[in-house]
């Protein structure tokens, strides 16, 4: 097993924070944050920001120089070995004479898998694996799901009220929860590579469901400007063809991907005659290239997408407001019977934003 010095934790904790400044540009790539070290100083950093654009370790092979020979690179993914867009990374370490290669994880992409690694050995390059994996593994959870299940990462956003309502017995809605806790909701969308929703939302709440910069939280604004935040397309089930153009869905930037009859998304039905989600979920990583979903929708959609096992994260913003039972419910009616049946979640972090509390969840889906 590997044994890691505190300079080596140094470094690829570095290099992770690094990384993480592609949170809101690298989609449908993974973040990647590398650190070249010669004589235990940084010669060289840099990070991936966009697909198409150099990975990390060029940047940072270009900022060290003939530093780079006998250096020590750290990096948060193991580095590519295949050519796509650009030349694989793993022969660019060699070609500089890094003396050893330090990989928070294995890539789980087919195309390397392991062979960046082998490549880099094959040259006599020391190469050590493991060091903050699970950090490195935190970085990007919609690429590592896409790549090692071939389905996308989805999370599923609800608001309510604290005693679970999501709209008044008419149906009004905006707004139950803060300014702050819409900010929030923009941060989410940036992140993610397509933004799910129906018809019945769109209509209802007139919701364009793009990226708006002046909308975002201000220590986002200041680091990427408008032009750098990606906008992602919006899938809308529109089933009926009930979308109207005058809608501002139509009239905000991003893409539109409506999953109708005579839409851009074509679409299968389950035994229901309803629309086969796990199918569209399919289509939207093979044909659209969408590792991460973000849901926007009422209670319809969650309640099946939840009761399908479809959802991997719960992002869920409860205002400290009361609305009564009369109101309309998160899921709506989820069939059970015992609370054998009952779905335990995993909350992983509580937080306040602005007067709301942020709940993120994973379900715990019952074997069937």
């Amino acid at each position: 097993m590997a044994q890691f010095d505190t300079q080596d934790y140094a470094m690829m904790q570095r290099a992770i924070k690094l990384a993480q400044q592609g949170i809101y540009t690298t989609a449908p790539n993974p973040n990647v944050g590398c650190v070249i070290t010669q004589d235990n100083k940084i010669v060289g950093e840099g990070f991936h920001a966009k697909a198409g654009e150099p990975h990390a370790e060029v940047h940072a092979l270009r900022m060290a120089g003939d530093k780079a020979q006998g250096a020590t690179a750290y990096v948060t993914l193991e580095p590519c070995s295949h050519y796509g867009r650009t030349p694989p990374c793993a022969e660019g370490l060699i070609k500089a004479k890094v003396a050893k290669v330090i990989c928070a994880m294995q890539d789980p992409n087919p195309q390397v898998a392991g062979r960046g690694i082998q490549m880099l050995r094959d040259a006599g390059i020391e190469v050590q694996v493991g060091l903050l994996e699970a950090d490195a593994r935190a970085l990007n959870p919609a690429f590592i799901k896409r790549m090692e299940t071939g389905k996308p990462f989805v999370q599923l956003k609800m608001a309510a009220s604290l005693d679970g309502q999501t709209a008044l017995a008419n149906g009004q809605s905006q707004w139950i929860t803060s300014p702050q806790a819409r900010q929030d909701v923009q941060a989410f969308r940036a992140k993610s590579g397509a933004i799910l929703s129906t018809s019945k939302t769109v209509i209802e709440d007139n919701a364009s469901l793009n990226v708006r910069w002046s909308d975002l939280p201000l220590s986002i604004q200041v680091k990427y400007p408008a032009d750098k935040v990606r906008q992602p397309p919006r899938v809308i089930l529109d089933r009926q063809n009930q979308l109207d153009r005058a809608l501002k869905l139509f009239t905000t930037d991003g893409e539109i991907l409506r999953v109708s009859p005579q839409g851009e998304v074509a679409y299968q039905l389950n035994q229901l005659e309803q629309i086969d989600l796990t199918h569209l979920l399919d289509t939207l990583v093979t044909e659209h290239n969408v590792n991460h979903l973000w849901v926007e929708a009422g209670a319809t959609l969650a309640g099946s997408m939840i009761k399908q096992g479809l959802v991997d994260e719960l992002v869920i913003y409860l205002a400290p407001k009361l609305m009564g039972s009369d109101g309309r419910g998160l899921f709506g009616a989820l069939g059970l019977t015992s609370m054998a049946e009952v779905m335990d979640l995993n909350i992983k972090e509580v937080t306040l934003v602005g007067p709301d509390i942020r709940i993120i969840a994973t379900p715990i889906y019952k074997e069937q």
